[in-house]
């Protein structure tokens, strides 16, 4: 993952946080992150702890868009979040630095050497956030439980460099993740396991395929 202070010393990081007057924030765990702020035009970094991104349609159906552990980065300009169907929830007590997105570009820092880094290093991210969206969609697009299942396992085993993979979050939130009924793909994995694509141990998945 790439990190948005990478290359650049801590020096450096306080000089561009007081640049673009950042703001510091504790989360409590389970709160809405949009219950405390009302900008619709913000860049978050996760300090420590977890976020989680979630989408709420007008049915009642709960999508887990994003996991955000440490380091990384979310906000308006990479996920949609100025709809009401979004929350960006704590999953345990999180600290974020907030950033006005407009700041980024309303000044000129670029005569900073460790500003143009930081810009550079933002793009990077972006540019996986891309990537990362298009294997949600390549997942998503598939049309049955199994396979959707399947390319999931096999997005994360590219990820983990192993066939032994450990799922980042709970199986309800894996359904919520893939968009699917929850004892519905739990029929599905118990199949998959009798048939020998998988074995399951907790969270721990071996892909035999």
């Amino acid at each position: 993952m790439n990190y948005l202070f990478e290359n650049i010393n801590a020096r450096n990081q306080g000089k561009i946080l007081k640049l673009l007057e950042s703001e510091y924030l504790t989360l409590p765990k389970n709160v809405n992150l949009f219950t405390i702020i009302s900008s619709d035009s913000f860049l978050g970094l996760v300090r420590t702890g977890k976020l989680q991104i979630v989408k709420n349609d007008y049915s009642g159906n709960r999508t887990i868009v994003e996991d955000l552990n440490e380091n990384a980065v979310f906000g308006s300009i990479i996920t949609n979040l100025n709809s009401t169907e979004y929350e960006v929830i704590a999953k345990e007590e999180t600290k974020i630095i907030l950033i006005d997105y407009n700041r980024l570009y309303q000044n000129d820092y670029s005569k900073y050497e460790y500003y143009n880094e930081f810009m550079k290093n933002l793009l990077k991210i972006l540019t996986d956030k891309i990537e990362e969206r298009n294997q949600r969609i390549e997942i998503l697009t598939k049309k049955t439980i199994r396979n959707k299942l399947l390319e999931y396992f096999k997005m994360l085993a590219k990820k983990m460099g192993t066939r032994t993979l450990y799922l980042p979050f709970s199986f309800t939130e894996l359904a919520d993740y893939l968009a699917v009924d929850r004892c519905a793909m739990s029929r599905e994995l118990k199949y998959m396991k009798e048939e020998g694509f998988i074995k399951i141990s907790s969270r721990r998945i071996t892909l035999m395929y």
